[in-house]
């Protein structure tokens, strides 16, 4: 036993013997020890942590359009990645006003978010639940699971991060219209498909019940779209295809009565996109039959009736309707808010991003879809700066091949310029030097170059809330994510004007595309 004990020291003061076999002989009392040493395979496991906790962790908020493109083309190789969604899928949101009518089935819009994320190129943790807090100062996000029925475990947890993308997309705005929550429905969520489209048969059912005069049916048959935009107008069009090609012959007996009225509060629908769209949507809607009320305010809405304003007469009107669909924008989720007030964007109606994607007040949070807005910086609050950086010789005057030097780091820091050029249809951005009589000038001096520039940032816009934007901004930041490290010794965007060197990755542009319905194109790109 004595020799045990000195066995048992021996062994514990050299590091070098850290496995032991002990063989006890119970007929002879013998004993066999056999100690290896496992000092390298100690190193290998150290080293093998080191490198795991070593990548950065990514939290990324929301499954939709631009979440879903940022996990499908990031290297997750490199990184340690998290998921946190309320929603366990991905839904094609450009077909659900399709889906209100039939056209299309809520099971072949939707696909599974963990069937997407296993086809990555690694493991990529998913959590069903919601975040409620955003704490940037600690880096660290809040959550709680929205499942209750009767488990064990705890609902609440905290997710630590290097890297946060908020796309979690926005709420539908009301802009606290008395009884819209009550009485309209939102075409947000595959469910909201589905209510729609039971309502739209109910309002047919009702309207063919014996009893009824002319003016109920048409009351129950008055379908009611308020705002202009995207949602708005393809729904229009989709329940004037849905009532004309299916349902008009399933009740022949009331197809006369049958009315859709799109409300908008400007002057045109479509205000966000190029006006010839928006003039091509009015038209088609009036040959087909759809009524547009432009410049009308709705101010309540009724079991039974809409309340508005005409602007151009200031008559208030009610209008009776059978089914209401509220599709005015959207507006910015509560812990989104509270994470704008924390980092001095309280006063915004949309968070805030750089060029680059990147909230303001934070580098290491992007925002993405329709939760926030790329804030394009204006040139003119620029244009000192630039001036300086383009007069290489300091003689206090900017040449055409001075200007033509910074030209092409201009166009790409802002866009607008570009915009402008096309829309005075210049040939060439330098014509932009020209005075005010058309001529050419060789060189312009600080005012000058003011003067010639100073109408530019009119051409501004923001992007639309549409899935074309949010997929490529998911596109895009995964983009920047796998080239990070190259880009740091290699930058690739344009120059700094304020200060030496050029920007690590080119400033994000939208660039047109077009979604294909084929779920088979749809699946080759998500899953």
């Amino acid at each position: 036993m004595n020799g045990f004990t000195y066995l048992t020291r021996f062994l514990s003061s050299h590091s070098s013997y850290s496995r032991l076999l002990l063989l006890s002989s119970v007929s002879t009392g013998g004993l066999l020890v056999y100690a290896e040493s496992n000092v390298e395979s100690r190193k290998q496991v150290v080293e093998e942590n080191q490198s795991v906790s070593a990548k950065k962790r990514v939290v990324v908020l929301g499954t939709g359009w631009a979440g879903t493109s940022f996990l499908k083309d990031l290297d997750i190789s490199s990184y340690d990645v998290r998921v946190v969604s309320p929603r366990n899928y991905f839904a094609f949101t450009p077909l659900l006003p399709s889906v209100t009518c039939g056209t299309v089935e809520a099971q072949s819009i939707v696909e599974p978010v963990r069937n997407i994320i296993k086809k990555t190129s690694g493991e990529i943790q998913f959590c069903e639940a919601q975040c409620l807090k955003i704490d940037p100062e600690n880096n660290k996000v809040f959550c709680r699971s929205g499942i209750n029925d009767n488990l064990v475990g705890h609902n609440d947890f905290s997710l630590q991060y290097d890297y946060l993308i908020i796309a979690v997309g926005a709420q539908v705005n009301t802009f606290n219209t008395p009884g819209v929550m009550e009485h309209c429905h939102f075409l947000k969520e595959v469910e909201d498909a589905q209510r729609i489209r039971r309502t739209v048969i109910d309002c047919f059912e009702k309207s063919v019940i014996p009893g009824q005069t002319d003016e109920e049916r048409r009351t129950n048959l008055h379908f009611v779209i308020v705002g202009g935009g995207p949602t708005g107008v393809e729904f229009a069009a989709e329940l004037h295809d849905f009532v004309h090609e299916d349902l008009v012959r399933i009740y022949p007996s009331v197809k006369d009565l049958v009315k859709i009225t799109l409300i908008q509060s400007g002057d045109h629908i479509l205000n966000t996109f190029d006006e010839r769209i928006s003039s091509f949507a009015e038209q088609k809607f009036q040959r087909d039959g759809i009524e547009v009320m432009t410049g009308c305010r709705v101010i309540s809405v009724s079991d039974h009736f809409i309340s508005m304003n005409v602007k151009s007469t200031g008559e208030h009107v009610e209008v009776p309707y059978g089914m209401v669909l509220w599709s005015t924008g959207v507006s910015t989720r509560p812990f989104v808010k509270d994470f704008m007030e924390q980092i001095g964007q309280g006063k915004r109606r949309v968070l805030a991003t750089d060029e680059w994607l990147r909230v303001k007040g934070c580098n290491n949070v992007y925002g993405l879809g329709d939760c926030a807005t790329v804030d394009q910086r204006k040139i003119m609050e620029d244009i000192s700066a630039i001036f300086r950086a383009a007069d290489k010789d300091n003689n206090g005057s900017l040449s055409v091949e001075e200007f033509q030097d910074v030209l092409e780091d201009i166009i790409i820091h802002y866009p607008q310029v570009d915009l402008y050029r096309k829309s005075k249809h210049l040939l060439e951005a330098t014509d932009l030097l020209r005075d005010s009589k058309g001529n050419k000038r060789e060189e312009v001096d600080i005012e000058g170059f003011k003067l010639a520039l100073s109408h530019v940032d009119s051409q501004m816009k923001s992007l639309p809330a549409t899935a074309q934007v949010a997929a490529q901004q998911g596109t895009y930041l995964a983009g920047c994510f796998n080239r990070w490290e190259q880009c740091k010794s290699n930058p690739e965007g344009p120059r700094h004007f304020k200060s030496s060197g050029r920007h690590e990755f080119l400033p994000f542009r939208m660039t047109r595309i077009l979604f294909s319905t084929n779920w088979s194109c749809i699946q080759q790109k998500f899953c």
